[in-house]
């Protein structure tokens, strides 16, 4: 369970150190294996290799009549790339995935459960704030899944 913020920085090759505190986790349940792909939101998504593969076969298995659906498995399927933990802990972000989300040098890993986020660091700032501006202002359904949701 990968969960918290972490500011992180990016080496003049793209590689990023995975804190330490994950590390163990992810050498043990995928053998420091991951895939990088793109999120709509403009940030890189990382997954342990075994989560990956439960989310790739669900895309797969969705029809590619549906435009958005073909746009959704471009995206994501398609930009899907493997990393690996080298020896002190760190994945290489490739040049294309960089570029899609602006990461440069600071940037911010995010857990979500089964998976990271990857931001840079000032759009992660930008949108934050808009994040909480409109949870305070949403009147809004809550979705069904989180009605009986209790904090």
């Amino acid at each position: 369970m990968f969960r918290g913020i972490n500011n992180l920085t990016l080496d003049a090759k793209g590689r990023m150190a995975i804190p330490s505190r994950y590390r163990d986790k992810i050498m043990e349940s995928c053998g420091g294996r991951l895939i990088v792909t793109v999120d709509q939101d403009r940030c890189l998504m990382v997954y342990p290799l075994h989560e990956w593969e439960v989310v790739e076969a669900k895309l797969a298995a969705l029809s590619s009549t549906n435009k958005r659906t073909r746009l959704m498995k471009r995206l994501l399927i398609g930009h899907a790339t493997e990393a690996e933990l080298d020896s002190q802990g760190r994945i290489l972000l490739p040049t294309l995935l960089r570029e899609y989300a602006g990461l440069d040098k600071k940037c911010i890993l995010i857990g979500q459960g089964n998976k990271f986020e990857i931001w840079d660091e000032q759009l992660w700032t930008e949108n934050q704030q808009v994040w909480l501006d409109e949870a305070e202002n949403d009147e809004g359904d809550l979705p069904e899944a989180l009605e009986n949701l209790s904090f």
